[in-house]
């Protein structure tokens, strides 16, 4: 039975997230899985100081393009936003990691460009996504007509968003053997979108936290 890593984590160090490195870990474990990657806009800092044993991290970043979003998979250094997709991609590749196109349909997510084919893989199931089977639906089709490896992950802001969906991966606990699985395709995306009770709760201390500041 392979790993099962949620892909797409963002945590408070993305202003639009309250994930605390800590509750990465423990709703993690909570929810089954092996490992996440933590991916928030267009900083690092966050996953360079989560430090634990109890999962697998794998370090990443959202990265804000000039043809929309794109998740940079196995990078430690900083890649810049407000560039073009392919020249995103080369720097992604440059630092070591793998290109993955988030949330490629759901055109109020900032999707990727579609007229791109250099993606390392795409990701298909996004727990967040509205409405779910259709956009879930189309991102399969999406990756099958480039013949590209699949991914899932809860996009998760929120701490009980975290392995809504996620992707098995056929190899070891380590990150390099992750990264070789997805470019190979050994991969799966299962999961469900996250509940409406959820997403109320999540709407709900945010405006919380606005009147109380």
């Amino acid at each position: 039975m392979g790993l099962k890593i949620d892909f797409h984590v963002h945590t408070c160090y993305s202003r639009d997230s309250s994930i605390t490195l800590k509750e990465v870990v423990s709703f993690a474990k909570k929810r089954g899985l092996d490992g996440v990657s933590i991916t928030d806009h267009n900083t690092i800092e966050g996953v360079l100081k989560l430090k634990t044993r109890d999962i697998l991290v794998v370090p990443g970043i959202e990265i804000s393009t000039l043809q929309g979003h794109l998740l940079g998979i196995n990078v430690t250094t900083h890649i810049p936003a407000k560039h073009g997709m392919e020249e995103t991609i080369e720097m992604i590749h440059n630092a070591g990691g793998i290109a993955v196109a988030p949330h490629p349909t759901a055109f109020y997510k900032s999707p990727p460009s579609r007229k791109v084919s250099s993606y390392d893989a795409i990701e298909v199931i996004n727990a967040s996504s509205i409405p779910f089977s259709v956009l879930t639906y189309f991102s399969k089709r999406f990756a099958e007509n480039l013949d590209l490896p699949q991914t899932g992950g809860s996009d998760s802001h929120y701490a009980p968003e975290i392995g809504s969906a996620y992707t098995v991966v056929e190899a070891g606990n380590d990150t390099d053997e992750v990264v070789d699985a997805v470019k190979r395709g050994a991969i799966f995306p299962t999961g469900k979108r996250v509940p409406w009770k959820i997403r109320l709760e999540r709407v709900r201390i945010g405006l919380k936290r606005k009147s109380d500041n």
